[in-house]
Order: structure tokens, then C-alpha cells, then sequence
């Protein structure tokens, strides 16, 4: 892969063509990713994490920075590799496969990273940083961005407001979760029970965003 060949399908694509940068439609992405379709609340995906690892606020913001980072980096190496490999041999078809591919060696990444520099993060995510693999919120931006027609820049922009986006919402909840340590909850309803009704809370709440779609 040439880098002729790189710089002109970016300059191909819709957000980089001719009339610049179209803020409009940015901010658009920005906030529908964060607040009207996010990704937890609203697409429903990435449940698994976001239930599992927003016990505590530490790692909850670590497995956000984490989703994000992966997330970002999947988006920018399954837009090229879509574009430049896949629609040029005409192997489309294999996208889930190529994707999934992708996402596992930037995951093995972070684990390496968060492992040498974090372990005590690394320890605090346990079987949830292995499972960002097959969270289905970092393939859904992969194929999000390719049905929706984004071009590069978009899907970067799209990917990184829907990591920002988990991160809100994984927070938040961590923050619930501790501060119901000390309430005086139900025997019948402690753990999961109580869990499920905030996060169906919390639905509701983001739902109220749609509309700034207009």
C-alpha cells in the first residue's frame, strides 16, 4: 500500500472533498455519538463492560480511555482497510472477519501497554479488557462507519464521541454504584437487580436528547 494511494482515498473521501470540512455535520456526529445514539444507552451495545467493570470509578475511567483508545485506532485501520483492500478486490464480504482481526491485535496492544505501565489497572479490568475483542460497541462503529457512508475523517470524529460517549456512561454509573455502597437498598434488589433498573433509568434520561436532533 502506497502512500499515493493513502492520501488520495482520504482526499476522496466526502469530509475532505473540495469544500472543506463541513462543521455542521461534525458537531452532528459529535453530539448525536455522545448523547442521542449513545452507544450504551441507546444502541444497546457494549452492555457486557459497561454492567461488569462500573463497580468503581478508577476502573471505569480506565476502561473508558481504554474502549476510546481501541476504538479510535479500529475505526482508522477498518476504514483503510475496507477502502484501499476489501472494495478494490472486491472481498467486502469479509469485513466482519477482517474487522474482528483488527480489533484483537490493538487490543493485545493495550494489554501489553496497560500491563507494564498499569498493573494495577490491568489487574482492576481483568476478564473485561480481553472481552473489549468481542465488544460489540468497537464493531458496530466499524460497520456503523462503512453503512453510513462516512469518510475518514467523519469516522475518526464518530468513533472518538462514541468512546467518549461509553466512557459518560460508564462513569456515571460507576459513581451510582459506589454511592449505593452505603445506601439501604432491598435485600431482594442489591447487585445486579438494582444495577439493571438504573441503567433502564439512565436510558430514559439519554433518551431525552433526541431531541437536539431536530
Amino acid at each position: 500500500m502506497s502512500a499515493s494511494m493513502l492520501m488520495a482515498a482520504v482526499l476522496a473521501s466526502p469530509d475532505t472533498g473540495g469544500g472543506g470540512v463541513n462543521v455542521a455535520k461534525m458537531m452532528a456526529i459529535i453530539l448525536g455519538a455522545i448523547f442521542i445514539n449513545n452507544f450504551v444507552l441507546s444502541r444497546f451495545l457494549g452492555i457486557c463492560p459497561f454492567l461488569g467493570v462500573s463497580k468503581q470509578l478508577d476502573s471505569a475511567v480506565g476502561m473508558g480511555a481504554a474502549v476510546i483508545f481501541v476504538m479510535t485506532l479500529a475505526t482508522l485501520g477498518s476504514w483503510l482497510v475496507y477502502h484501499l483492500l476489501l472494495v478494490p478486490m472486491e472481498l467486502t464480504y469479509l469485513r466482519t472477519i477482517a474487522f474482528i482481526l483488527i480489533i484483537a491485535s490493538l487490543v493485545q496492544l493495550v494489554e501489553m501497554i496497560l500491563q507494564k505501565f498499569s498493573p494495577a489497572l490491568y489487574s482492576a479490568l481483568g476478564i473485561y479488557l480481553p472481552l473489549i475483542t468481542t465488544n460489540c460497541a468497537i464493531l458496530g462503529m466499524a460497520v456503523l462507519n462503512i453503512d453510513e457512508r462516512y469518510g475518514l475523517g467523519e469516522s475518526l470524529v464518530h468513533a472518538v464521541s462514541a468512546g467518549i460517549g461509553f466512557t459518560l456512561a460508564l462513569v456515571l454509573m460507576a459513581g451510582i454504584r459506589e454511592r449505593l455502597e452505603t445506601a439501604d437498598v432491598p435485600p431482594a434488589l442489591r447487585g445486579l437487580p438494582i444495577t439493571f433498573i438504573i441503567a433502564g433509568a439512565m436510558s430514559l434520561a439519554f433518551f431525552g436528547f433526541a431531541g437536539l436532533g431536530g
